[in-house]
């Protein structure tokens, strides 16, 4: 055989080593490129981690005391969809926790039963981002079991010998209280003015008081001890409760995540179980 006979022979087998050598280089660089996180696989994996941040920690939620048995309930919602979390409340009239806030109290979120007692965290850069109105309330007269003093209007609470509690005028429902009183031309001194709306009802729990005017939440929430008596005033002094993370929350992931429990259609079924008002 010739020289240039054994180089035509030799030549394909050549091409064939080549091409074999350039289908491994490409099949190892595919390896390292997933491998080094540089590939769409990782890319998108840390896109998708980033935009969800994990729920961690522990979170305390100022809230208005009508909020109780609902918050309470979503409370361990919360901490079953989460575990690890724990959420603590302080529950109070809204204008006493609002100035807590102000003053320097650590929470991570704020729920209250007036815009004006939010306004007074809000006004106070204590707010992260605008509050969010999550449900209304309207008032209703609580009346001892079986209303033996037979009131039926708001009027009837001027009736005299009668004794009645109100929430303080600095309270949401005070001041609603007062918005509906004034409203209809009626003047009412209370017995006792309390500090928030289950302080108010309790003086018809224990019998100190023959009523108060409170929340229809609170009323349904006592079961029977007491009763309710409803009046078209109240249409007119209905609140929205306003709830907002709070700046430099130390779980803020946590805090927008309860936010979000409340504000969601299962949070919504507990509050307007419960007697709410959709926002």
């Amino acid at each position: 055989m010739t020289t240039r006979s054994a180089r035509r022979h030799a030549l394909p087998l050549v091409l064939a080593g080549a091409a074999m050598l350039m289908a491994l280089t490409a099949c190892s660089s595919s390896r390292d490129t997933s491998s080094d996180g540089a590939g769409p696989t990782a890319a998108a994996t840390s896109t998708s981690t980033s935009a969800s941040p994990q729920v961690s920690g522990s979170i305390t939620v100022f809230a208005a005391a009508s909020l109780k048995e609902t918050f309470t309930e979503l409370g361990k919602q919360f901490e079953a969809a989460h575990p690890g979390t724990k959420v603590t409340f302080n529950f109070g009239g809204s204008d006493t926790l609002a100035a807590s806030i102000t003053a320097g109290a650590p929470a991570d979120v704020f729920a209250a039963a007036s815009p004006a007692t939010m306004k007074t965290v809000t006004d106070a850069g204590d707010g992260q981002g605008a509050p969010a109105t999550f449900v209304r309330n309207q008032l209703e007269i609580a009346t001892l079991p079986g209303n033996p003093r037979h009131i039926a209007t708001l009027k009837d609470l001027t009736a005299s010998g009668l004794k009645v509690a109100l929430c303080a005028k600095t309270v949401p429902c005070g001041s609603a209280a007062q918005k509906a009183l004034t409203a209809s031309g009626i003047s009412l001194t209370p017995v006792s003015y309390e500090q928030d709306v289950k302080s108010a009802l309790t003086k018809v729990e224990l019998k100190e008081v023959d009523a108060a005017v409170v929340y229809r939440t609170d009323v349904k929430a006592a079961g029977g001890k007491v009763d309710g008596v409803r009046f078209p005033e109240s249409a007119g002094a209905v609140n929205a409760y306003p709830i907002v993370a709070l700046k430099d929350a130390p779980h803020a992931a946590a805090a927008q995540a309860f936010i979000a429990l409340v504000k969601s259609a299962e949070g919504q079924k507990v509050l307007t179980g419960a007697g709410f008002l959709t926002p």
